[in-house]
Parts: C-alpha cells; structure tokens; sequence
C-alpha cells in the first residue's frame, strides 16, 4: 500500500510538470521539431523550468515506489496523471471544479482500479541477467527508433500519437532501468554508479523527455493524450514480467485486464477533449 501511495504522489508530481510545461511545448516554433533548439527555446520558459523541478520530485517518488513493488504495480498507477492534471487546470480555471469531465475521470479511474483488481500484480522472482537486458533494450529501442522515422515522415496527429508512444516506451524501459538502479543501491554507493544501469536510466529517461516534448508540440492532444495514458503502463507491464519475472493473473482475468486498459483509453479520450485542458494546451477545443 505504501508503494502504491508514493506512486499516486509522483503521478500528481507529474501532472504538475504537465500543467507547467504543456503551454511551453505548444508555444515553440514548429520548425524546431526534434532538433536540440526545441530544448533552447523551452529552457528560457520559467513556467518550464518548473516542470522540470516538478519532474525531479516525481522521479524520486516513483523511484521510492519502485523499490518497494514491482513495475506492474507502480506504473499503471501513474496513469492517474491525467485525471490529476484535468482537476489542477480546472482549479484554477474561470470555471473552477465545474469544468471537470467527472466522466472521463470516472472511466478512467474504473478501468485504473478494474486494471489492478484483476491483474493482482506480484512481485518478481527473478534478476535480470545481462542477455534479458540485452534483449529487452534492442526491442524498446529498436520499436522507439522505427516509431520516430514514422514520425518524421507523418504530419499532424499521426506524428504526435506516434512520438507519444515512442516517448511511453521510452518511460517504461526508464522505469525498468530505474527498479534495478535500486536494487544496486544496497551494493553501495560506488557500486551503483560504476553500473550501466545508472547510465542508461539517465539517457532513456533523457530520450523520453525530449519525445514527449515533441509529442506535445507536434500533435492534437485528443490524439496524444491517450497514446502516452495507456502505452506506458501496457509496456511496463510486459517489462516486469518479461525481465523481473512479476506475476499477474492471466485465464479469464484477462478479459477484465483488457477492459480496464479500454476503459482508461477511453477516460483519457474524453478528459482530452475537454475544453479547460484543450484551452490550456493551446488549441481550439474538439467539439
């Protein structure tokens, strides 16, 4: 229970960098899609920068969670980023609360709950030795690469749902590298920084960074929002199952697993198509 609370902190952690840093994204030029100058144009945002510190609270706390449970536990709960993020921008807009899709947060937290209730995930029972790592890293980056050459032949929503997955596999091997980064922690400081696991947390969650940024700037959030809601906790189950031998109930718990990842996607569909979070990413809202 512990894990899933710090989990819930970092998912609303994470929404708080979402409200900051959506309207920085939007606002750069077009023309700087991913090229390092979008990072110029935002690192002059103060709204931002304090994304960013938003983002380093988020990563301890999902660090914290990740050292207690496994990521088919503590992944699908971030997901609640987004309802977090509909209710923040709300406060604070004209509208106040009133301005809330309760549906969509509804669906989204039945099919969050519904997910959990029949997956039942427990913990690993197996290290990841160096060729599951090998193999799990040449699929997500080999996936991420073919999804950014897509990208950048797509235009329009096409490109920024396929930046958004890009960027949500990105954040599942980033989560994976990170739970492993922990276990090293009881080896010792010097131990865990002479790791290649450190290293590559750094440049995966570095490489998601930069592909949501571009997922925001390039696409329709209707279309994004639910690509980066549902990849994430779909690739990071398969991650723990697959390098750090977590359980989840299959049989006929899979058809109430499935259900619960259609009912977050179409949650996220409907929180994305409200006017205070079409507004506030800075487009016309979706009628």
């Amino acid at each position: 229970m512990i894990a899933a609370f710090l989990a819930l902190l970092a998912a609303a952690a994470n929404a708080l960098a979402s409200v900051l840093q959506r309207r920085a994204a939007r606002t750069a030029p077009e023309a700087h899609t991913f090229r390092l100058s979008l990072f110029a144009d935002l690192l002059r945002d103060p709204g931002w920068l304090g994304g960013i510190a938003a983002l380093v609270a988020a990563f301890a706390l999902q660090a914290a969670a990740l050292s207690m449970a496994g990521l088919t536990l503590v992944q699908p709960v971030l997901s609640a980023e987004l309802p977090i993020t509909m209710i923040l921008l709300a406060a604070v807009a004209p509208c106040g609360l009133r301005g809330v899709p309760w549906t969509g947060v509804g669906l989204l937290t039945a099919g969050l709950v519904g997910l959990l209730v029949a997956a039942s995930p427990r913990a690993g029972v197996r290290d990841p030795g160096t060729w599951s790592w090998i193999v799990a890293c040449v699929i997500c980056v080999g996936g991420v690469a073919l999804l950014v050459v897509a990208a950048l032949v797509a235009r329009g929503a096409v490109r920024g749902v396929l930046f958004g997955v890009a960027s949500s596999v990105s954040f599942a091997l980033t989560a994976a590298l990170m739970k492993e980064v922990t276990e090293l922690f009881g080896d010792g400081l010097a131990a865990t920084a002479a790791s290649w696991e450190l290293y590559g947390m750094a440049a995966a969650g570095l490489a998601a960074l930069f592909l949501l940024q571009n997922a925001l700037q390039s696409g329709s959030l209707v279309a994004v929002q639910p690509a980066l809601t549902v990849t994430d906790p779909v690739a990071s189950i398969l991650l723990g199952i697959g390098l750090f031998g977590e359980r989840v109930r299959t049989g006929p718990w899979v058809a109430v697993e499935v259900l619960g990842v259609l009912l977050i996607a179409l949650g996220s569909i409907r929180l994305s198509r409200s006017p205070v979070l079409q507004e506030h990413h800075g487009v016309t809202p979706t009628q």
